[in-house]
């Protein structure tokens, strides 16, 4: 089988990474296309995939620089599946729904937010995707006859314990374990569907960083601009280490979904700070079934500060989420075994889950 996977963000690779080296050891031939964004590309050459970037320049976080990159990436993506004819096309991607219902090929779209918290995405793909890969958990809409719903996280493709092993040697490349670490994430909240939203301003920065030194190092990640001020906290990691350094943090603070999410599923306790909170489902779910993490809007920064002191002060911290993440996992599902198998026995997997859901829990 051949299968094209598009690509438009880090998260999207990782989430990926596994299945692709899975299915091409069982003789299939997967196409990876892929866009700028942040890291993706350099995640791709340090880890050895071969790839064509279809959108080298990026695009604009603006309405006509996003219609003109989709219709560069609609464009792209035809052209490519038209010559290498693949016979399935996988992604979190607008594209590949438009391209597979010009040429009929089906397309699977894989998406871990409610169809609510992104409508223009929704709109404009999912009419036209063949069927919709989606936790449990998200609400599908319109949509949810097409949908195939299994019960774990996007971030569980590569940081399930069957597919991740902490590496102490690559987190001690970049810091030190004789003192507690923090981990603070700057989102760059620029996608179409963050439109006034909201995230951790440099005065909310400054005020964590005044509780937080007391109690250890701090490191800072960011996909803005930093002042001047955050340049002595910023680290640069490899990343393709990140989540070695991640899983062993003793605290998330960050207004990034994606990473919340990852630490939550490492069992390292995060507080995310933004204005989706209460939004997304399945970080809901992380929050307040696993209490995992804890998410604040950003109009109740005193309970920010609150929430952090608490977990500084919290007795048995590491031992307490270890066990929460314990037993998150006895509910969840290997998302990469699962992937892979939908994947290899498509379109007979979708039949097979329509008929029986449970039939997800042999993945476990």
């Amino acid at each position: 089988m051949k299968i094209l996977f598009q690509l438009g963000h880090p998260a999207h690779f990782h989430l990926f990474k596994n299945v692709i080296r899975r299915l091409k050891q069982k003789g299939h031939i997967g196409f990876i296309l892929i866009k700028k964004k942040d890291v993706l590309e350099q995640l791709l050459i340090e880890q050895g995939f071969e790839y064509h970037n279809i959108l080298p320049d990026g695009r604009k976080d603006h309405k006509i620089g996003i219609a003109i990159g989709q219709l560069k990436q609609d464009y792209k993506v035809l052209s490519f599946s038209i010559k290498h004819k693949p016979d399935l096309l996988i992604g979190t991607s607008v594209a590949i729904s438009h391209v597979g219902q010009l040429i009929g090929i089906p397309s699977i779209n894989v998406n871990e937010d409610d169809a609510d918290v992104v409508p223009l995405y929704a709109k404009l793909s999912y009419p036209w995707a063949t069927n919709i890969l989606a936790p449990i958990v998200c609400r599908m809409g319109k949509w949810q006859s097409k949908t195939i719903h299994y019960n774990s996280y996007h971030e569980l493709a590569y940081l399930h314990p069957s597919n991740f092993n902490i590496e102490k040697k690559k987190a001690l490349k970049y810091i030190s374990l004789e003192k507690p670490f923090f981990i603070i994430r700057f989102a760059k909240l620029g996608a179409h569907h963050d439109v006034g939203i909201q995230g951790i301003s440099n005065d909310i920065a400054l005020r964590i960083i005044k509780i937080l030194k007391q109690f250890g190092n701090i490191y800072i990640t960011s996909e803005r601009e930093l002042d001047k001020e955050f340049e002595q906290f910023r680290i640069h990691i490899k990343p393709s280490d990140m989540h070695h350094v991640m899983a062993l943090a003793s605290l998330y603070i960050g207004d990034s979904q994606t990473m919340a999410a990852e630490a939550g599923v490492l069992g390292v306790p995060f507080i995310r700070f933004n204005d989706f909170v209460g939004r997304i489902s399945y970080l809901d779910e992380l929050e307040n079934k696993y209490q995992l993490g804890y998410g604040i809007k950003t109009n109740d920064v005193d309970k920010l500060s609150e929430k952090v002191v608490e977990l500084l002060n919290m007795q048995n911290r590491k031992k307490v989420f270890q066990e929460r993440r314990k037993k998150m996992l006895e509910d969840k599902i290997d998302y990469s075994a699962f992937l892979t198998w939908f994947i290899e026995e498509y379109p007979k997997s979708v039949e097979i889950m329509k008929k029986n859901p449970d039939y997800q829990y042999k993945f476990k």
